[in-house]
């Protein structure tokens, strides 16, 4: 009887030793995701960086329009900026341009403000300043000059740190290049494909017909 007390003892022992040594493994394991996912990171100005920072919330980016999605995009530059493949376009548009930082800058800020834990925070932050705030950024962005960060304030980050200058970045965005991309041949290129994909297949036919006769 004291064998088998002793021999369960013994199980319940290792058993709880085993138990204790998958714990901390566990948590080195979780810790080194969460470092991964940060300094893993695509460089904030490398194509589709911001993309899957756009689609976090649970929307995908789509190959296909949604129905009427030009007629959002040019109802306001927020109603751009809140669909996937909206931004998709305006990021094309902005790139023939030479001014994709504009609106990488944007998203990267939209990202930061929602960001809660401290270390990534400050990580983000330093990255963004990098990025596109810095004297040496590789996609500098055009703000003004008395509105840059000190580099000390990246320390003590906070979520509306970045507000005014992204502020700033929107209204250049809204008031210039925005305007430019409603009318470009890439805004009514799409606008004209989605129209035809409205038409009955009917009133498409004939539409070909008339202007084959016409071409004729």
């Amino acid at each position: 009887m004291s064998y088998m007390l002793e021999t369960q003892d013994r199980d319940t022992q290792e058993l709880s030793d085993e138990k204790e040594s998958v714990k901390p493994i566990e948590r080195a394991q979780c810790d080194n995701y969460k470092s991964e996912s940060v300094t893993g990171k695509e460089s904030l100005s490398s194509p589709g960086a911001w993309e899957d920072i756009h689609d976090s919330d649970g929307s995908s980016s789509s190959s296909h329009q949604n129905p009427k999605s030009t007629a959002k995009w040019a109802a306001s530059l927020e109603n751009l900026l809140e669909d996937p493949e909206g931004v998709k376009r305006f990021r094309e548009f902005l790139k023939k341009e030479f001014s994709e930082e504009n609106v990488l800058f944007w998203l990267a800020c939209e990202d930061f403000k929602k960001t809660q834990d401290k270390k990534q925070m400050q990580e983000k932050a330093k990255e963004i300043y990098m990025t596109f705030l810095s004297s040496k950024a590789s996609s500098q962005v055009n703000v003004e000059g008395q509105s840059r960060l000190n580099e000390k304030i990246l320390e003590e980050p906070h979520p509306l740190m970045f507000q005014k200058l992204q502020d700033q970045i929107f209204n250049l965005m809204k008031y210039d290049s925005y305007s430019r991309f409603l009318k470009s041949d890439l805004f009514l290129k799409h606008k004209r494909t989605e129209e035809e994909e409205e038409e009955p297949p009917d009133t498409q036919t004939a539409a070909k017909r008339a202007s084959r006769t016409y071409n004729t």
